[in-house]
Order: C-alpha cells, then sequence, then structure tokens
C-alpha cells in the first residue's frame, strides 16, 4: 500500500521540536463560522504586481533582453539613474528580527511576517509607498547591519521593525553611518512624532505652551527614549524618564549606555525615587511600558492633566480613570478617542523623504512631521479629538510636504 502524503499546512500532529500542531481548518474556524483574522490571513496580504505589460515579444524584448541593457548601461556610467528607471526611488525595505512585536515580544522571523506584511500594505494605503517585509534569520547585531547593508542597493529607504532595545539604537545608529538612504526605526520615531503632535494640541487646547509643561514617561525602551528626545528638541519645560527601578537621572549606577545618555539630557529638575514619586505635581504622562499605575498617582498630577497611557491592549492608566484627573487623555487603542497610531507618521514621512531623495532622516524632518500633523486638527481641537484619524485623507500629504521642505533646509535632499 501506497504511504500516505500528508499536507504539514493542513495536518496536524506535531513538529519536529514535538510542538503540537494545529489543523489549517482548525485555526480558521471560529465557533460556528471563520475565524476573519485567519481568513484574511490565508496565502499572505501582499503580491507583486508588474507596472508594465508584457504581451508580446516586443513587450518583451523592451521590459528584458535585449532593452534592458541599455538601461544597465546607462545606470553603470550614471549610478544616480538607478532612482529614475528602477523602483529603488519609491520602495522601502521593512527590516525586522522578529525579537520584539508589539504585544508578542520576541517571536521570531518567521512569526512576525504577518505583521510586517501588514506594515507594507499600510506604507501602500497611506503613503503610496512601495515596501517588501524582510524578515532576518538572525538576532545577531553585527549579522543584521551586513545584511541591510548588502541589501540596500534595491531600496530607497529602510523602515526597523520590532527589533528588541538596546541593539535597536546601535542598529539604527550604525546603519545610517553606514548608508546613504534614510533609514528610521518606527518603533523609536513614528510613536515619538505621533506623540509630539497629539501632545502639541493638547496644550493649545488647555492654553498652554510645551514649555509649560512638565512630562513623566514611563518606559525607558526605544520608544521611551526617543519620546524623551523628540519633546527635550521641541522644548518641553522637562522630561523625567522612568524604568522599573524608577526615575533614570545621573545619580544611578546601573544604567545602560542609553539610560546614561538619558539621564544627560532630560531630569533638569533633578527628580529621584519611583515612577509615582515624579508624577506628583506633572503635567503629562506618557505609557509606554505596559504595567499598571495607580490611581492615587493619578490623582497627585497637576490639574488638567495630560494622559497619554499607550500600551496595547491595556493601557496602563484606564481611560475611564485617566479621564477623572485629566483634561486630555490618548491611548494605542482604535476604540478609544486619541488614537496614538504610528501609521499617521511613517508613510508620510519616507513619502517625503523618497520624494526628494534624502540621504537621511534628520531630527529636523521628525519636528517638521509633527508640526504637521499636528496642523491637520488643530482647528477642529477638542478634548476627544488632538490628533487626527489614521483615514484623514489630509495627513500623508502634510506630513510629506513638510518632510521634504524640511530635508531640503537641512542639505539632505538630493532633488
Amino acid at each position: 500500500m501506497a504511504a500516505e502524503i500528508v499536507n504539514p499546512r493542513t495536518a496536524g500532529g506535531a513538529d519536529t521540536a514535538g510542538r503540537p500542531q494545529r489543523n489549517v481548518n482548525d485555526l480558521e474556524r471560529n465557533g460556528d463560522g471563520l475565524d476573519p483574522a485567519f481568513a484574511l490571513h490565508r496565502g499572505g496580504k501582499m503580491a507583486v504586481q508588474a507596472t508594465v505589460p508584457v504581451r508580446d515579444t516586443a513587450d518583451l524584448s523592451l521590459a528584458y533582453t535585449p532593452g534592458v541593457a541599455k538601461v544597465c548601461s546607462a545606470i553603470a556610467d550614471q549610478p544616480e539613474l538607478v532612482h529614475d528607471y528602477t523602483w529603488k526611488s519609491q520602495v522601502v525595505a521593512v527590516v525586522t528580527d522578529g525579537t520584539a512585536v508589539l504585544g508578542l515580544g520576541d517571536i521570531g522571523a518567521e512569526a512576525s511576517l504577518p505583521v510586517m506584511e501588514g506594515k507594507a500594505i499600510l506604507f501602500k494605503q497611506f503613503g503610496d509607498v512601495d515596501a517588501v517585509p524582510l524578515a532576518l534569520g538572525t538576532t545577531d547585531t553585527d549579522e543584521i547591519v551586513e545584511t541591510v547593508v548588502r541589501l540596500a542597493p534595491s531600496f530607497g529607504g529602510v523602515n526597523l521593525e520590532d527589533i528588541s532595545a538596546p541593539r535597536c539604537f546601535e542598529i539604527e545608529r550604525r546603519l545610517q553611518e553606514r548608508l546613504d538612504i534614510p533609514v528610521f526605526h518606527d518603533d523609536q520615531h513614528g510613536t515619538a512624532v505621533v506623540t509630539l503632535a497629539a501632545l502639541r494640541n493638547a496644550a493649545k487646547l488647555t492654553d498652554r505652551s510645551l514649555g509649560q509643561l512638565r512630562a513623566v514617561i514611563s518606559g525607558a525602551g526605544a520608544a521611551g527614549v526617543a519620546i524623551a528626545r523628540i519633546l527635550v528638541e521641541a522644548g518641553i519645560g522637562d522630561v523625567a524618564v522612568c524604568d522599573r527601578k524608577g526615575v533614570v537621572s545621573q545619580d544611578r549606577a546601573d544604567l545602560t549606555d542609553v539610560k546614561r545618555e538619558v539621564a544627560g539630557f532630560t531630569n533638569k529638575s533633578g527628580l529621584t525615587g519611583s515612577l509615582e514619586d515624579a508624577m506628583k505635581g506633572a503635567d503629562v504622562f506618557v505609557g509606554v511600558s505596559g504595567g499598571t499605575v495607580a490611581e492615587s498617582a493619578v490623582a497627585s498630577m497637576a490639574p488638567d492633566a495630560l494622559i497619554f497611557a499607550m500600551a496595547n491592549p491595556d493601557p496602563e492608566i484606564h481611560p475611564e480613570v485617566a479621564h477623572r484627573y485629566a483634561a486630555v487623555v490618548a491611548t494605542g487603542r482604535s476604540d478609544f478617542p486619541n488614537q496614538i497610531n504610528n501609521v499617521l507618521a511613517f508613510p508620510g514621512i519616507f513619502a517625503g523623504a523618497l520624494k526628494v531623495r534624502a540621504s537621511r532622516i534628520t531630527e529636523g524632518m521628525k519636528l517638521a512631521a509633527a508640526e504637521a500633523l499636528a496642523a491637520v486638527v488643530a482647528d477642529e481641537l477638542s478634548a476627544d479629538r488632538v490628533i487626527p484619524s489614521p483615514f484623514d485623507e489630509r495627513v500623508a500629504p502634510a506630513v510629506s510636504a513638510a518632510v521634504a521642505a524640511a530635508a531640503r533646509a537641512e542639505g539632505v535632499a538630493r532633488r
């Protein structure tokens, strides 16, 4: 009798590591119906589509040999022509190692692919930027850097995604040093840009300037560090960053290099102690850490507090509690007003950078993006509307134009 051929995608049993395997059909069932998440993801969320026809031998001879040789030779003679005659100037590599996937943690490269595909389709949907997900089979910093450097000739920009701290800081820095295309770690800078935009409008709504505010950030990872940096660049009155051990201050001997740097440009008032200590009298709370903040700490904040509790799916301070004390409340969730969503930033930032063939994304370009994003709803402000909806069609064009103008002003534009 012939051996039965089993399809590993649809069969149960166990894998080579002894882990139980669920039948694909079982995964897609949800009670009596289909689970819409699995149904949507079957076969992936992306495809490659040609932009030119290949209908006959004439088309073939132009799209491929021999016509393509003319274009290759021209690019070899004038390398900058690669932007005009290939997709390079309009495509971004979305690069991850799967070590810090939002809400899931270190799940590995292959398991991160659905998120990277999602990121790529958001680039296209909201910024008309093509993107290719690249999940790398290594977590070694040197290997990641070398791999991306070798892939870079095919892309106009690199979006680093879901790479754990503190490696993400070094990877981004080293790639920026070695590449002449924009490198942007969205978990850091996208979050920071949207946070600043929302905070600008929240301050305006409560008749204050950024310079009048003292902020506390819960979380000293990628997002927390970037938010602290952009708030200082934007002129915040003061900001203290807190990790699990309390305020990141210069008197602590247990700081990493990154946190030591943070301590150097934050906490002008010299706060020490716990997160709760830092929150006493603070005007702003920004949560990018998870965990739960006691209501007593929230109650100790200054009047008309601004609370951005952005952990997902469970905010550090539940909106119901936050509204008892705050003038403006924001979260990372789509089912509450004022969602701090990175999709408001990264499509427009890359669209603007690619438009002018920027060699990098500067702090000035990030600040310009935040100002443009805030301006979209500046005349429509309310406590439930300090940031636009991701589906507001004004967002990406406004951010893109501001970023392009800033790139030209800062001398990193090449067209």
